[in-house]
């Protein structure tokens, strides 16, 4: 009696177990805490599923966990990732890392902003912007504007060899080809360029009038216009035989073998829905939906009224690693 008292104890301790297990997932995030988490937390709230997210340090600047993924190929511990851009998403679909899976709320983002075979999908993007000084005259109107002798000394962009700057590089490569792009990029040290350390620092140098405009992530720049600097935003390259703005998305995946595969994909619709989309542009990082007709604040354009670049990220994630050399070599010269 005593025995069958405690095996009824015990399977119901692993039945308790079994259900905890499947109201959960883990989720490996990219993506800033300050602008994930209230998502996360929001998700949790809607669906009883328990979040565990794993986030990136300032300090590993979103390498950190795209390199755990990495050495945790064999034994998963993530079921998701989200990440800031999708260039790690390639590296680790090359990796073998991901799983294939086409969320029903992918429908409406443009293709171009979702891989192929459904490794990863696109959403709330950052685009490439120019700030630039109020009531500037003339105005830039194209990163080519780095290499106008108008202004020679007068511009500042951030560090080629790390973040947004080096994947918007890697895209110039892509689609100009590499002699275009070394000429843009010797003519613009020519101009006497000046490199910041980050994309945040260099709109500081821009709202605090030292230099007349850099090229900086929208997010940078929106901060700005909202804290009432003497600044305003220049979608670039706007012209019918121009490039277009280029659009650095989130992206989120499914991890292959994922334990809870379920619930996994529950939060991959959850992030991929109109309201994720809405929450993300009203929140400080003003990220642009990728849904046509999400209600956006009235500082952002969206996306469809915008030449957008078109880039293969694939391209996009190799090129990134194949640069690197030249641009060290571009910067000490």
């Amino acid at each position: 009696m005593h025995y069958l008292l405690l095996l009824f104890f015990s399977l119901s301790f692993v039945g308790c177990q079994n259900k905890t297990e499947t109201q959960s997932v883990t989720v490996y995030v990219s993506e800033d805490q300050v602008f994930s988490e209230p998502l996360l937390k929001d998700f949790e709230k809607e669906t009883g599923i328990k979040v565990n997210a794993i986030y990136d340090t300032e300090e590993s600047k979103s390498t950190g966990v795209m390199n755990r993924l990495i050495a945790e190929k064999n034994n998963p511990q993530a079921d998701v990732y989200w990440a800031n851009e999708p260039i790690r998403a390639e590296v680790l679909k090359q990796k073998g890392i991901l799983a294939s899976y086409q969320s029903p709320n992918a429908k409406g983002i443009p293709e171009n902003f979702k891989e192929k075979n459904h490794f990863w999908t696109g959403f709330s993007a950052r685009m490439r912007l120019l700030i630039a000084q109020k009531n500037l005259m003339p105005k830039p109107q194209s990163i080519l504007d780095y290499t106008n002798p108008i202004f020679n000394s007068k511009s500042i962009i951030a560090n080629p060899l790390f973040g947004t700057t080096t994947a918007h590089m890697a895209a110039l490569f892509t689609i100009w080809g590499e002699n275009k792009t070394k000429t843009f990029l010797t003519q613009m040290k020519q101009n006497h360029t000046t490199i910041a350390t980050s994309n945040g620092e260099s709109a500081d140098f821009v709202a605090s009038k030292n230099y007349a405009f850099s090229l900086v992530d929208s997010d940078d720049a929106v901060s700005r216009l909202r804290a009432h600097k003497e600044v305003e935003i220049i979608y670039p390259d706007q012209g019918k035989n121009d490039l277009g703005v280029f659009v650095v998305p989130n992206a989120v995946m499914l991890i292959k073998h994922a334990t809870h595969d379920k619930n996994a994909k529950k939060l991959i619709d959850y992030l991929l829905s109109k309201k994720s989309e809405e929450k993300l542009a009203f929140a400080d990082c003003a990220q642009i939906p990728l849904h046509a007709g999400v209600p956006m604040p009235k500082d952002l354009k969206s996306i469809d009224t915008l030449k957008v670049m078109s880039v293969d990220f694939e391209k996009v994630a190799q090129k990134m690693v194949e640069i690197q050399p030249y641009l060290k070599t571009w910067l000490q010269d």
